[in-house]
């Protein structure tokens, strides 16, 4: 499928794992295990289309309010997908990991992993993966504020580009576009800031069952808008 436009910055909100293994009579552990075999999936495809940022909602702050259980095996999750195999194969790809959120909160020892992850590629060029863990937009937002009191920048000296340059995306464009599975449209704290002029798209397809066809809709839908931005 040939493509008019195709956006530099893609996000996705990765939602429905939990209700797509609910409809398979699964447990929803297995939702999130599929939904994460997808990303890889999904990250190659992305690339094959020429989209150079791609920005991955996969746990909101808001998320640590569900059980013990399933935060402990999601924090699992998170640790295995960044084990060696893994990151040498992005390597391979010069794909630049960065993990944006409250790095903090995360258990020690997936910490480590996002340590060695991010020093392995943070020279690679030709593209920028960014997996948003305990994440929250306005909380992004606070951080960004306080960054700037304690450097004491003087009140006239704070532009929109200071504030960018102070997020968990520092220094990176703005997403184009932005997607969202699982029949919900809102953005629920994904990228508060950086979404003002996004173009947004939503499906009813669950995470696990998202495609290629699928991405290939939203990016076809994506093309024929005509962005202004208020021009």
């Amino acid at each position: 499928m040939s493509m008019q436009k195709i956006p530099f910055h893609l996000g996705i909100i990765l939602d429905g794992n939990r209700r797509w293994a609910k409809e398979k009579g699964l447990p929803s552990f297995e939702g999130h295990r599929k939904g994460l075999n997808n990303v890889q999936k999904i990250g190659d495809y992305c690339a094959k289309k020429g989209i150079k940022i791609l920005t991955l909602y996969t746990f909101s702050t808001e998320n640590w309010k569900r059980s013990k259980r399933e935060i402990s095996y999601l924090m699992k999750l998170f640790a295995e997908s960044l084990g060696k195999k893994n990151l040498q194969e992005l390597h391979k790809k010069e794909i630049k990991l960065q993990i944006i959120g409250q790095k903090e909160k995360l258990p020690q020892a997936l910490q480590e992993r996002i340590k060695e992850a991010e020093k392995l590629t943070k020279n690679n060029k030709k593209r920028i993966l960014n997996l948003a863990i305990s994440y929250g937009g306005r909380i992004e937002i606070i951080q960004a504020v306080k960054n700037i009191i304690k450097k004491k920048i003087p009140v006239n000296k704070i532009t929109e580009e200071l504030i960018n340059n102070n997020l968990w995306t520092t220094g990176l464009p703005y997403p184009d576009l932005i997607v969202r599975t699982g029949g919900v449209q809102r953005l629920s704290n994904f990228l508060t800031w950086q979404s003002a002029y996004s173009e947004f798209y939503f499906t009813k397809k669950f995470w696990p069952e998202f495609t290629e066809k699928d991405l290939d809709k939203a990016l076809l839908d994506f093309s024929l808008r005509e962005r202004r931005f208020g021009k």
